[in-house]
Formats: C-alpha cells, sequence, structure tokens
C-alpha cells in the first residue's frame, strides 16, 4: 500500500517557471517566423503600411467633404489625388534638391568630420586615436553594410522594383481611402459581442493616433527645415536647400534624425565658413529642436506619441536593422498603435460593457458593412469609429 502521494514535478515553483519559459520560447519562435515572413514579402508590406498611415492622415479631409455634400466618390478621389500631388511635389522637391549636390555635400561632411577628428586627437584630453578609428569604422561599415541597407533600402534601389512598390501602395491607398468602412467591417467578422465593443475601440484609437501623428510629424518636419534652412541661409552656408531637405527628413525619425540632421549641417558650415559658424548653426538647432520638443509637438500632436524614450529607440533601432531607412520611419508610428490598441482593448473589462454597448456596436459595424459614414462622424460629435474613412484627429492615447 502507497503511503505517500507522488509529487508532480510539474506543480512546484520550478515546474511553473519552466512551463512558463517554454511558453515565452514557443511566442518568441512564432514572432521571429512571423517577422522573417513579413521580410520576405515586403514589396507588399511596405506599401501596405505606408497606404494605411497615409489614409489615416488623409482621412479627415474625407470627412469634412463628406459633411459638405460631396458624394462619396467625388470626396475620396479628390483627396486621392491631392495626396498623391502633394507626396509627389514634396518627394520631387528633395530629390532636385539633393540629388545634385549630393556629391559636395558628402565631401563637405567628410572634410568638417576630419577637421573635428583632428581636433579631438591633437586636443588637450588624451584620447586613444585607435579607438576613434574603430568607432568611425563602425559607423561606417553599419551605414554602408548590408544589414542596414537590407529590406526596403535594397530592395528598392532598383527602378522597377521602387516603381511597383509605389503604384502598389496608391492602389491600396485608394481603395483604404473608398472602401475603408467595408473593409474594417470584414475584419470585425471575427468578433461577437463584447469583444467586437473592444475591437472597434481598438480600431478607432489606432487610427486616430496614425494620423495624428503623421499630420503632426509632418508640419513638424516643415517648421524645422524652414527656420533650420532659413538660419543656413542667413549666415551664408552653401548646399543650404539640400541642407534643409535632409532636416524635413531627419524630423520623420524621432529622437536621432533631427540630431543628425544636424550635425549634418554643422559639419557642412565648419568646412566652408570656420568653427564660429558652425557653432551658431549648432546653437539654432538646438533651439529649434528644444521649441518642438517643448511647444510646437505638444500642440499639434497632444499625447499621440505618448510612449517612453527608450521603447522609441528601441523600435527604431529595430526598424532600422530590419528594414533600413524606411523602417526606421514606420516603426515609431507602429509601436505608439500598438501600444494604444493595448490601451483600448483593455479600457474596460467584459463585465463593464453592456449590452447598449454591444447593440451599437453591431449597428454601427452593419452600417460600415454597407460603406455609410456613421450619424456621430455625420454630426462631428466625438465618436469610436474605427473605420479608416472616418478616423479621428489624433489624441489617442495617454500615458
Amino acid at each position: 500500500m502507497q503511503t505517500q502521494n507522488r509529487v508532480n514535478p510539474w506543480q512546484d515553483g520550478l515546474g511553473r517557471a519552466s512551463i512558463r519559459a517554454g511558453q515565452i520560447l514557443v511566442l518568441l519562435a512564432l514572432s521571429a517566423v512571423l517577422v522573417y515572413g513579413l521580410i520576405q514579402v515586403r514589396l507588399v508590406v511596405i506599401p501596405l503600411l505606408l497606404a494605411l498611415i497615409l489614409a489615416a492622415a488623409i482621412a479627415p479631409l474625407v470627412n469634412w467633404l463628406r459633411r459638405k455634400g460631396w458624394p462619396s466618390a467625388a470626396a475620396t478621389g479628390f483627396s486621392f489625388l491631392l495626396l498623391l500631388l502633394t507626396l509627389g511635389g514634396v518627394v520631387t522637391a528633395i530629390v532636385f534638391a539633393v540629388i545634385g549636390q549630393a556629391g559636395e555635400l558628402g565631401r563637405s561632411a567628410t572634410e568638417g568630420f576630419d577637421q573635428v577628428y583632428g581636433f579631438v586627437r591633437n586636443g588637450p584630453i588624451p584620447i586613444d586615436d585607435q579607438q576613434i578609428q574603430q568607432a568611425r569604422d563602425a559607423v561606417l561599415d553599419f551605414v554602408t553594410s548590408s544589414t542596414a541597407g537590407a529590406g526596403v533600402v535594397t530592395g528598392l534601389s532598383a527602378a522597377g522594383t521602387f516603381i511597383t512598390g509605389a503604384l502598389l501602395m496608391a492602389v491600396i491607398l485608394f481603395f483604404f481611402l473608398k472602401d475603408g468602412e467595408r473593409i474594417w467591417a470584414f475584419v470585425l467578422r471575427a468578433f461577437k459581442g463584447t469583444r467586437l465593443v473592444k475591437a472597434r475601440r481598438v480600431g478607432h484609437d489606432s487610427l486616430a493616433v496614425l494620423g495624428g501623428y503623421v499630420r503632426g510629424t509632418a508640419i513638424v518636419a516643415v517648421v524645422d527645415a524652414v527656420f533650420i534652412g532659413l538660419a543656413l541661409v542667413i549666415l551664408g552656408v552653401p548646399l543650404a536647400l539640400p541642407l534643409a531637405a535632409i532636416v524635413f527628413i531627419g524630423a520623420f525619425i524621432p529622437l536621432v534624425g533631427a540630431t543628425l540632421a544636424g550635425v549634418l549641417a554643422a559639419l557642412v558650415a565648419l568646412v566652408a565658413n570656420g568653427p564660429v559658424t558652425a557653432l551658431i548653426v549648432i546653437i539654432v538647432v538646438v533651439v529649434v529642436n528644444q521649441l518642438e520638443g517643448n511647444f510646437l509637438q505638444p500642440v499639434v500632436m497632444g499625447r499621440t506619441l505618448s510612449v517612453h524614450a527608450l521603447v522609441i529607440l528601441l523600435a527604431l533601432t529595430a526598424g532600422t536593422i530590419l528594414a533600413g531607412i524606411i523602417g526606421a520611419i514606420l516603426s515609431v508610428p507602429l509601436a505608439a498603435v500598438i501600444w494604444a490598441a493595448i490601451k483600448a482593448w483593455n479600457e474596460k473589462s467584459d463585465d463593464e460593457i453592456t449590452a447598449e454597448d454591444v447593440s451599437r456596436a453591431e449597428q454601427e459595424t452593419a452600417r460600415d458593412s454597407h460603406g455609410q459614414l456613421s450619424a456621430a462622424a455625420a454630426t462631428e460629435q466625438p465618436s469610436r469609429e474605427p473605420a479608416a474613412s472616418h478616423s479621428g484627429a489624433g489624441q489617442g492615447t495617454e500615458e
């Protein structure tokens, strides 16, 4: 007769920890497989993400035109063409501003770096020359490596691939603007009851954050480029136009973009105008960045991007490694959207969602499936509508 029950080794503390560790490893493996699969079809994924971001940004204009009595097709077509013309004009201006003077810009930046390098090497503080050279080589290797250039930067280097991606993005953007409600209603078929209410809230908050981030960042980028470019012109720094274009692009990469653009402008000013002008350029860049961070961004973006700086830095690093510059640009808004979605899903528990909430969500989903603008959006009342064609202004998340 057995006097003592056998102890299950999986029920003690170590066993439970082992089970949890195994679950984490499985989730990490699935995430790695998912990321690898997305990278393999990046020519579809990148245009899809860009189209979604642009649709969220331009949605308020579509809604405004509809409320003014425009037919849905006319509002969609006008907004679509306006966005394409704006993007085409901005890209063309940047290309013509930079491409013709790229060689001179690179030479000036290299010469400026060499001057700073010589000053540091011969300065009063003893610094190991080998360590500086190793750091420089590491940065150059990263910038020119296949890892940093992997994904979109390398894949879209060929003109044919770039044109294919651009056309695909334009087509997807058009259908997002035209049939956003129907697409969203189709996605919501997987949710019922309280889950439907939560899913609609997730969609609304996510697109609100996405649209607000893009519109706010574009305004910040224009202001940065104008003021820093104007300062470069006043100081007589050559290559002011391409430098302003680089500042505009850098504004879409939080934390590091504006800093790197300012360093480049200072290096060019150092070569062309001397250390005093370079110091003034640095001061101007610092002042503009401080005004942007403490005044402009809170005004134009509200609390849209209210995620910790460490999260932004990690997202930037991962995005750059996976997809180069495009990954750096897309990673931060995607991180903000994921955080907004998590908060929206957990905003209310199942017990707090009433039958009236469920009924309203079902009615709105049925209305979306027919492509009809909701009554709340039509009367400009606050709404939790998630469809891409009537997203909010971008006050999506809170810390």
